[in-house]
């Protein structure tokens, strides 16, 4: 039986194929599933009584600092929606980017299951300032309005843009004299410290930020995110918000497991720098097709470009990515830890292809 199935299971997929969708097509990496398997067999405790969690503690605090907290989670949206809880009341709101995860693809559970206000801002690149901040930061004495009690950005932003430690910084010094505390949406927090050639405690503990939730299924795990709390004293009842949010993991240590085998050796920044690298190149060879204009600088593992759509559904056919903007074309292309040059290679040799055909019509057969 178990043979029938391995067989069923090759036969459903090619794992050769690979596209530029999203970092969550990606496998899991080998070394997490290794370190599955060894958490596996016999007993431990539950709901994150068990030792990889207790453990998991020590090897947050190596990178955040010693008031690091950590609280594993299944998946990002609930990391957020269980941080941004956390650290606002029932009349609270949260300033951020139009174009932030929470406010576009989280299809309002911020709001309708965390029972808070999104204040949101346009942002050119992704990125909030302390200007922008101040565009909903007013009305702190006005019971009509939603309170703001919180600035939340992501690293890297939507648009794949890096906030720099020093920009960081200034917000949340900013949101803090205003009373505020600063939420970091960390999906992709890997590729921004390694874009950024830092370590992860130089743009969040260092710089002021309270609560993050840091990724790893884009990264190379099976499922797990977490939420860091870096500031104590400004969150309140966490664990009782992570089981009300659903949550909480009965079998954490299998959570936990895969975050260990990232964060305690360089595994983390091994799939990042490697997925980065592997935009830095499709950006390079794309640069090169005439019609195809890179829209955005490439800081992380994500290119946006332009292209007539024509092109772009064609390709689609023979790749998965994603249209960014329906409205003007604008598609967007991810690179993984496991993307290959020679992936990166063939998709841009199928995009220089496509733009000849539609330039000069089917070669003659």
């Amino acid at each position: 039986m178990t043979e029938q199935l391995a067989s069923d299971a090759v036969r459903r997929h090619d794992p050769q194929v690979r596209g530029f969708a999203s970092d969550n097509y990606a496998g899991v990496h080998p070394e997490i599933l290794t370190a599955l398997a060894l958490a596996n067999g016999g007993h431990q405790p539950a709901y994150g009584a068990d030792v990889y969690t207790a453990h998991l503690q020590e090897v947050f605090r190596a990178h955040f600092g010693p008031r690091a907290e950590v609280f594993p989670v299944f998946n990002g949206t609930g990391a957020n929606v269980t941080a941004l809880q956390a650290v606002t009341e029932r009349w609270g709101a949260v300033i951020c980017a139009e174009s932030a995860h929470i406010q576009v693809d989280e299809c309002g559970a911020p709001e309708r299951v965390g029972g808070l206000k999104l204040l949101t801002v346009p942002t050119p690149d992704g990125k909030l300032t302390p200007e922008l901040i101040d565009r909903q930061a007013y009305g702190f004495d006005d019971e009509h309005r939603a309170q703001p009690q919180v600035v939340s950005i992501t690293q890297t932003t939507e648009l794949g843009t890096c906030y720099t430690p020093e920009e960081i910084k200034a917000i949340c010094d900013h949101a803090h004299q205003l009373g505020m505390a600063v939420h970091l949406d960390g999906a992709r927090i890997a590729n921004a410290a390694a874009s950024l050639d830092v370590p992860l405690a130089r743009f969040t503990t260092e710089a002021g930020i309270d609560i993050l939730s840091f990724g790893g299924t884009k990264n190379g795990l099976l499922l797990g995110e977490c939420v860091v709390v870096l500031s104590p004293e400004r969150v309140r009842a966490i664990d009782y918000l992570r089981k009300l949010s659903m949550q909480l993991a009965s079998k954490m240590r299998f959570v936990s497991v895969q975050f260990e085998a990232l964060l305690s050796g360089d595994l983390w920044l091994r799939g990042a720098s490697h997925a980065n690298a592997m935009a830095r190149r499709l950006e390079h060879a794309v640069r090169g097709v005439e019609g195809v204009s890179v829209l955005r600088p490439v800081q992380s593992n994500a290119v946006f470009a332009l292209l007539p759509r024509e092109v772009s559904e064609r390709l689609q056919k023979r790749y998965r990515f994603y249209f960014w903007d329906e409205s003007t074309g604008e598609v967007r292309w991810m690179c993984s830890f496991d993307t290959t040059e020679a992936d990166v290679d063939a998709f841009a040799a199928a995009l220089e292809e496509e733009m000849r055909v539609h330039d000069h019509g089917p070669a003659a057969g």
